[in-house]
C-alpha cells in the first residue's frame, strides 16, 4: 500500500491520528473513576472487575489480528472499522441498563480498542522514514502518557457534573472527528489478488489467548491455582497456542508468521517489551497499596503519585525521539531499562516512615526509563522488517506488552499473597495463641483469615472502619504487624519486578545494531543483518 501523500492530506491524517490516540488512551483511565457511580446505579458489585477484564480480553486478543488485517485489507478500512466499532460500543455502554449488558458492551468496545491500538504506529511506519518515526512515535508516546495523567481528573469532572454515561458518550463526537480526518487522510488499498484469511489461526489464537487471560485473571483470586477450573483453562490455553503454531506454519497468510521468531531482533525486542510491561504494571498496581496501607494517604492522594511517573515518561518520550539520532536505538533502550531498574531498586527501600515525596520521586525515575524505551521498541521493529510485514510486526510489539502487563499483575499479586500469608503466620499466630481464653473466638477468626485469605486481612489497612473493628486491647499489637507484613510483602513484589526488569536489561545486550534509515521501510540488507 502506497501512502505517498500531499502535505495537506498528511497534516489531516496526523491530526486524526492524534485525536484517535488521545481518546483511546483516555478511555483506559477515565472509566476507572466512574466505576463506583456505575455500581451505585446498576448494582452488580461482584461483577465490577469484569468491566476491565472484558475489555482486556477482547482488546489483547484482537491486536495481532488487526495488524495482519491491516496488511491484507489496507490501513484505512481496518482503522476506520475499529473506530466505528469503538464508537458504537461506547454508545451501547452509555445505554446499558444493567451490569451484564455493560460488561458485554465493554467487551465489544475492546474489539474496537484492540484495532485502534496498533494502527497509529503502523500508519506512522508507512508515512515516515526511520529518523522521522523516532520523533513522531516519541510524540505519540507523550500523548498517550498525557491522556493517562488527565483521564482520572476528566472522568471525575464528568461524573460529578453530568452522569457516568457521559464517560462513554464523550467518545462519540471525538470519534466522529477522528473518523473524518483519518478516512480523508488515508488512501485506500487497491485489491491486486485473492485475500486468504487465516481462519484457523484466528480461532486457535482466540481460544489460546482468552483461556490464558482468564486463567491469569481468576487464578488465586476466584479459584485456587490448583483447582480444576484454573488447570482446565491452562490446558485449553496450551492446546489453543500449540494449535495456533501449527495453523500459522501451514497458513498462506498467517496472522503471526512463525519465521519472524527466527529473527533475533524480533524475538529479543518483544521479550524486552514483555519484561518492561511486567515492571511497569507492577509499579502502577502495587505502589498505591504501599501508600494507602502503610503511609496512610487517601486513595486520591496515592493516585497522584502516578502523575509524576507519567509526566517524566512524557518528557523522555519527546527527548528520546531526538536523542536516538545521536546515541542509537540499542544504547537508548539499554539506558532506559537501566533507569527503570534503578527505579525499582529504590522501591525496595520504601519503609514505614517513607514520605510521599520520596515515593513520588521513585516513580518518576521509573517513568524516565519507560519514556526512553517504549517508543523505540516499535521503531526498531519497523526498521528491521520490510513494508509488507510492517503491520504484523508493529501489532506484535503491542500484543507482547499487553500480555506482559496481564502476566505481571498476576504473578506479582501471587508473590504478595504468598509472602503475606507466610509472614502473618510467623508473626501474628504466636501472638494470637498467647491471648487469654476469653479472646479465643477472636483469635480463631484471625487465624482462619491468615490461613485462607491473608490478603483480605491486609485489606483492613485500607479502611479506618475496618481497623476500628479490631478491639483496642489487641489493635496496638496487630496493626503494626499487619503494616510490617504488608511492607515486607511489597518488598518481595518490587524485588520480583526488579528481576524481570533486569532480565530485560540483559536482553538489550543481544539487540543488533539498528540504523535509522531515510526510507519509509527498513532496508532489506539491514533486515538480513539483524537475523
Amino acid at each position: 500500500m502506497s501512502i505517498e501523500q500531499k502535505d495537506p492530506k498528511r497534516a489531516l491524517l496526523i491530526t486524526g491520528l492524534i485525536i484517535a490516540m488521545f481518546f483511546s488512551a483516555l478511555d483506559g483511565t477515565i472509566v476507572g473513576t466512574a466505576i463506583p457511580k456505575i455500581v451505585g446505579d446498576l448494582g452488580g458489585l461482584s461483577m465490577m472487575t469484569w468491566l476491565t477484564t472484558a475489555y482486556l480480553l477482547t482488546s489483547t486478543t484482537i491486536v495481532p489480528i488487526a495488524g495482519k488485517l491491516a496488511d491484507l485489507l489496507g490501513r484505512r478500512v481496518v482503522y476506520v472499522s475499529g473506530l466505528l466499532i469503538f464508537m458504537g460500543a461506547s454508545a451501547l455502554c452509555g445505554m446499558a441498563s444493567n451490569m451484564t449488558e455493560l460488561i458485554i458492551f465493554r467487551g465489544l468496545q475492546g474489539i474496537g480498542g484492540g484495532v485502534m491500538m496498533p494502527m497509529a504506529m503502523i500508519v506512522i511506519g508507512d508515512l515516515f522514514t526511520g529518523k522521522q518515526r523516532a520523533k513522531f512515535q516519541g510524540l505519540f508516546g507523550a500523548i498517550y502518557g498525557l491522556a493517562s495523567v488527565i483521564g482520572p481528573q476528566i472522568g471525575g469532572w464528568i461524573v460529578d457534573s453530568l452522569n457516568w454515561k457521559w464517560v462513554f458518550y464523550i467518545n462519540l463526537p471525538v470519534g466522529i472527528l477522528a473518523v473524518i480526518f483519518i478516512a480523508r487522510g488515508l488512501q485506500g488499498r487497491k485489491q491486486t489478488g485473492p485475500i486468504n484469511f487465516d481462519i484457523a489461526g484466528i480461532f486457535t489464537m482466540i481460544v489460546g489467548i482468552v483461556s490464558l487471560l482468564l486463567a491469569l485473571s481468576f487464578g488465586g483470586k476466584d479459584y485456587a491455582w490448583g483447582s480444576w477450573q484454573i488447570i482446565g483453562l491452562f490446558v485449553l490455553a496450551l492446546v489453543g497456542i500449540v494449535g495456533f503454531v501449527f495453523a500459522e506454519i501451514k497458513a498462506k497468510e498467517p496472522i503471526l508468521p512463525m519465521y519472524l521468531f527466527k529473527n533475533r531482533t524480533f524475538t529479543v525486542l518483544n521479550l524486552i517489551g514483555f519484561f518492561m510491561s511486567i515492571g511497569m504494571f507492577g509499579a502502577v498496581t502495587f505502589v498505591p497499596f504501599f501508600m494507602q496501607g502503610i503511609i496512610g494517604v487517601s486513595a486520591t492522594a496515592s493516585g497522584t503519585i502516578m502523575t509524576p511517573m507519567m509526566v517524566s515518561m512524557i518528557i523522555t518520550s519527546i527527548i528520546g525521539g531526538q536523542l536516538v539520532y545521536k546515541i542509537g536505538i540499542k544504547p537508548q533502550i539499554m539506558i532506559g531499562m537501566l533507569i527503570m531498574a534503578v527505579g525499582f531498586f529504590l522501591l525496595t527501600t520504601l519503609q514505614l516512615d517513607t514520605s510521599k515525596l520520596a515515593a513520588t520521586c521513585y516513580m518518576a525515575v521509573i517513568g524516565l526509563g519507560m519514556g526512553l524505551v517504549m517508543p523505540l521498541l516499535t521503531l526498531a521493529l519497523q526498521e528491521t522488517f520490510s513494508k509488507e510485514e510492517l503491520g504484523v510486526v508493529t501489532s506484535s510489539s503491542q500484543f507482547f506488552r499487553m500480555i506482559g502487563g496481564t502476566f505481571g499483575i498476576t504473578v506479582l499479586g501471587a508473590v504478595m499473597n504468598a509472602r503475606s500469608g507466610s509472614l502473618l503466620s510467623d508473626r501474628l499466630v504466636p501472638y494470637l495463641d498467647s491471648l487469654p481464653k476469653q479472646a479465643s473466638a477472636f483469635a480463631e477468626q484471625f487465624k482462619g483469615m491468615i490461613d485462607k485469605n491473608p490478603e483480605g486481612l491486609l485489606q483492613s489497612l485500607f479502611s479506618q472502619e475496618s481497623i476500628k473493628q479490631i478491639p483496642a486491647a489487641f489493635s496496638s499489637h496487630i496493626v503494626p504487624v499487619l503494616k510490617t507484613s504488608l511492607m515486607d510483602s511489597l518488598h518481595s513484589v518490587f524485588f520480583t519486578g526488579l528481576a524481570f526488569i533486569a532480565a530485560g536489561l540483559v536482553l538489550t545486550l543481544f539487540v543488533k545494531s539498528i540504523k535509522l534509515t531515510n526510507k519509509k521501510t527498513g532496508k532489506e540488507e539491514e533486515k538480513a543483518k539483524a537475523v
